[in-house]
């Protein structure tokens, strides 16, 4: 009874939000940023537009300041990855050993780059995607197809987060003492 109750306190301490918790701002600019994204991906008829709203939501932070280290992170890995991945494919195909040579070639560019881990991390991703997943068309058009999905996401969500703390600060508006965006 006493270590069910002590599980349930541990994990309302890792779930229920103490510091920042989000808003009814940032749900509404992670929703217009994720729609923004998806839509300028489909205009350019990206075979697989849903990685743009994914990309734009990993990089809404809680200040513009914090995401653009996470957006630069992510940018350096898909790139890496998708580079790595396009190579491996064209030269030897998907195959296990293929496969793990490239995380491993992945690994030592993303160390020889000084990156930080969640770059290898978003790499390695990327190298799964563009080596793993079934396709219809050449591995290195899948990679270059998956590097402008991400850079469009993060880019739109970049754009729009900038936008809003410039009119957050300008009109800061609060709600039963909490922040409008956070």
């Amino acid at each position: 009874m006493v270590a069910n109750r002590d599980m349930r306190e541990q994990l309302r301490k890792w779930v229920i939000a103490k510091d920042n918790p989000p808003s009814i701002a940032y749900v509404v600019l992670s929703a217009l940023a994720a729609a923004l994204s998806y839509v300028i991906a489909r205009l350019f008829h990206l075979p697989e537009a849903y990685w743009a709203p994914m990309s734009a939501l990993m990089v809404m932070q809680l200040t513009l300041s914090a995401a653009f280290p996470i957006a630069a992170q992510y940018v350096v890995g898909t790139a890496v990855g998708a580079a790595v991945g396009a190579v491996i494919d064209t030269c030897f195909h998907t195959s296990v050993s293929a496969f793990g040579a490239a995380i491993v070639l992945v690994g030592l560019l993303c160390v020889a780059l000084r990156v930080e881990r969640s770059a290898f991390r978003y790499a390695s991703i990327t190298l799964v995607i563009v080596m793993l997943v079934p396709r219809s068309t050449s591995g290195g058009l899948v990679a270059l197809h998956r590097f402008f999905e991400v850079s469009i996401g993060i880019a739109a969500g970049l754009v729009l987060f900038a936008v809003w703390q410039k009119i957050d600060l300008k009109f800061p508006v609060k709600v039963t003492g909490a922040p409008l965006v956070g």
